[in-house]
């Protein structure tokens, strides 16, 4: 447990559309931050008007932010001390940047937030950025210092989390905020560091900033109260990490087994910043990680161990932290292969066809011929397919696959159909599919494609992607905690929230 508060701001043009977002706001926020800025002028007098004599159970924190800081519209300095000069201390609290105070604004509320905010980058002298604002003479009252910045890279946001440590040893409420997908997991782990607050949006896709995640997510799937210093962290890196379904499966898992961990979504776009940077610096309680795309295949030079499957494979999804060293393993073949053998039966002589032949097609080519299964690959271009074909012995034909008289089960390892505006483009028709005993898309998203559509109509039996995702997911929980998996609490997980 940790005593974070989540903050979320709302914005309206009118005062009653505000209030209208207050009224959503309060039923999960512990404060509100009431976007003065995003009003149109005359409408700032109604709103603090009416809201005065209603009893709001959640106290309200007011900011009044021009654009370049983030604001929603334009602001002279004139017009912000203005603002402040003219009371608006019968809330909570005030975030304040330090222009507009560092000469003559006084403002006589209890709560005062000094904040600073940079939109392009996580700046080279942060610490002293953080110096200077605890020394502005007019913040000499202020209860709590934020920090705003954007890294490019997750390794990018560990000078601003090392100065949640900092202001942690000096006794200082400090809130690090690493906006965008590369800083998501500071606006989670910050309350279990010590950081007061902890800012979300009011919906999903809704955030005042980027990277903001809904409150309802904080609470429910991220438990952002009951985290500390101590939670177990897992994550899945890669770039972009942003649609993947693991965090909402994993961290349903949790609960029902009485294990303390988290489950984040990490983007990650410099690996090796990642495992010679983060990892060490962060001070984070890894357990391991889930590795998708592009760092399947490059994350292998930086593991003390890989197992066979992965090794046969070439590629790694899962990392486990053992006594110092990190161990690799490859659960796609096994997510892949156990929905099938349960769906179709024994696959000794079935013949296969693939579609694609990527990094997933690997894993399906490997663990079908461990079933003795016999295996065709269909490419798009299939010289670029050659040499998965050499390595395991099978052949390639050409895309689009018109004559699949000779298949038994067909699977698309493609992003065919994935793209949104393209979820019913699929390259085969439901006569194509004629003497094809099952169709297994490898897509989660939309559940059921364009491919799965015209199977059926084909009468064709199907299975989607989100079985597969499920299925390797209860095999990671199982390497990474040595319990067994609450599959169903993982499956009901991801289908909801997909």
């Amino acid at each position: 447990m940790n005593n974070g508060k989540i903050c979320i701001p709302v914005t309206g043009a009118t005062a009653d559309e505000m209030i209208a977002n207050i009224n959503l706001a309060a039923e999960v926020a512990d404060l509100i931050e009431l976007r003065v800025d995003s009003l149109e002028p005359d409408e700032i007098e109604p709103l603090f008007r009416k809201l005065k004599p209603v009893d709001h159970q959640k106290p309200f924190l007011i900011t009044f932010r021009p654009k370049e800081q983030g604001g929603c519209r334009d602001l002279t300095i004139h017009e912000r001390q203005s603002f402040w000069a003219n009371g608006n201390d019968d809330f909570w609290g005030g975030d304040f940047e330090e222009d507009v105070v560092e000469e003559s604004m006084i403002w006589p509320g209890e709560n005062i937030i000094c904040s600073y905010h940079d939109f392009e980058e996580v700046p080279g002298n942060i610490e002293q950025i953080y110096e200077r604002l605890k020394g502005v003479k007019n913040f000499s009252r202020a209860s709590i210092f934020k920090l705003a910045v954007q890294p490019a890279d997750i390794a990018d946001s560990i000078p601003l989390w090392k100065l949640l440590k900092k202001a942690r040893n000096e006794n200082v409420p400090f809130v690090p905020v690493a906006m965008g997908e590369a800083g998501k997991w500071t606006r989670i782990l910050g309350p279990a560091f010590g950081a007061p607050l902890t800012y979300a949006s009011l919906e999903d896709g809704g955030g005042n900033a980027p990277g903001q995640i809904s409150a309802k997510d904080l609470i429910d799937v991220y438990r952002v109260k009951e985290l500390s210093s101590k939670t177990r962290v897992y994550a899945i890196i890669g770039d972009p990490v942003s649609a993947s379904l693991s965090p909402f499966m994993h961290n349903a898992a949790y609960p029902e087994t009485g294990i303390d961990a988290v489950f984040l979504h990490m983007e990650v776009r410099d690996l090796d910043r990642f495992v010679r940077e983060f990892i060490p610096q962060a001070g984070l309680n890894f357990g391991g990680f889930a590795v998708t795309m592009p760092h399947k295949e490059t994350i292998i030079p930086y593991l003390d161990e890989i197992d066979e499957t992965a090794r046969k494979i070439g590629a790694v999804n899962t990392v486990k932290f053992k006594g110092g060293r990190l161990y690799g393993y490859n659960t796609d073949a096994y997510g892949f292969i156990e929905p099938l053998k349960a769906r179709y039966g024994n696959l000794t002589g079935a013949r296969v066809g693939i579609l694609g032949a990527g990094g997933a097609a690997r894993a399906c080519v490997y663990a079908l011929q461990q079933e003795n299964a016999v295996v065709t690959i269909f490419a798009r271009n299939p010289a670029k397919a050659a040499p998965l074909a050499e390595e395991f012995g099978i052949d390639v034909r050409a895309l689009p696959a018109g004559d699949l008289e000779n298949i038994d089960v067909l699977v698309n390892t493609t992003p065919l159909g994935m793209k949104p505006g393209q979820e019913n483009f699929t390259l085969l028709k439901a006569e194509n599919l004629a003497n094809v005993k099952l169709v297994y898309d490898l897509i989660t998203k939309p559940a059921e494609t364009g491919l799965v559509k015209e199977a059926k109509k084909a009468g064709i039996t199907t299975i989607g992607g989100i079985e597969m995702l499920v299925t390797q997911g209860i095999k990671q929980f199982e390497i990474w905690t040595g319990r067994d998996a609450p599959a169903e609490a993982m499956r009901s997980a991801a289908i909801e929230r997909l």
